[in-house]
């Protein structure tokens, strides 16, 4: 089997003597999707800088295609690419679509010695790409924030594939959303898996995370649960693990033994 595209090993960060990650291993495969699931404080997003460049490891090593790598910044991990949209997507409510898409590499053409903004390539491109991920709007001149949350996202996922991305990191990309935004943007990671991407899905959600994952990493205070293959664990499985079986069962033991409060 060839090695994957990106892999972290016994990953730890430390603040001082707060431990926010320990011994954390995870691999993203080419054409697959490694969902890394985890209440709030798990550690999911000081994983998900290591991961995007942000911040160095104090404790194991990231390895790209096999290879031992060092990100020096979130610049040096999109050049090798990995491109990780958060979840404040990096968009400009009130510029147009197609600006936002190409936001820092817009087309230009050149007229005499002057380099002018090429809007016709630029809004074609931009047009074509996003209708090549499924994703059809009305107009790629509207502002980006007249667009809906789950719009946004699809947007955000499309200019990164647009832009070379081998491994697509995505932040809690459902976390606001409705259930048919949601759908929509889940179908659009399944997409971005389909045409061979890496995909990395943080999210807390196991019902979004289960139908397109394929492997599966639970965090808990910074620590890991488990990595679990999709045919190993159901999304009840993977919620009752995430909230810890047994504080459930004692809970709802309690809940079921303990007498009703006297309304009088």
């Amino acid at each position: 089997m060839s090695a994957p595209l990106l892999e972290a090993r016994s990953l730890g960060m430390s603040y001082g003597s707060v431990t926010a990650l320990h011994d954390v291993s995870v691999e993203v495969r080419a054409g697959q999707v490694a969902c890394v699931l985890g209440d709030n404080g798990a550690g999911k997003s000081t994983l998900i800088k290591i991961l995007a460049g942000a911040l160095r490891p104090t404790e194991g090593r990231l390895l790209l295609d096999g290879a031992p790598v060092r990100f020096g910044s979130p610049r040096d991990a999109l050049d090798q690419g990995i491109s990780t949209v958060f979840q404040d997507l990096a968009l400009v409510p009130l510029m147009s679509v197609w600006r936002n898409f190409f936001l820092g590499s817009e087309p230009r053409r050149r007229l005499g010695p002057v380099r002018m903004l090429d809007r016709r390539t630029g809004r074609e491109a931009a047009r074509s790409a996003l209708a090549g991920m499924g994703i059809d709007l009305r107009d790629v001149e509207q502002p980006v924030g007249t667009l809906s949350g789950g719009e946004r996202q699809c947007v955000a996922i499309a200019r990164a594939v647009h832009f070379g991305a081998r491994v697509l990191i995505l932040d809690e990309p459902t976390a606001a959303l409705g259930v048919r935004q949601a759908a929509m943007v889940l179908r659009h990671v399944a997409q971005a898996r389909d045409r061979g991407l890496g995909v990395v899905l943080i999210t807390h959600n196991p019902h979004h995370a289960h139908p397109v994952g394929d492997r599966f990493l639970l965090l808990n205070r910074g620590r890991s649960l488990g990595c679990f293959n999709k045919q190993d664990i159901t999304p009840d499985e993977l919620t009752r693990q995430m909230a810890g079986g047994a504080e459930l069962q004692a809970l709802a033991h309690e809940l079921r033994t303990t007498p009703a409060a006297d309304g009088g």
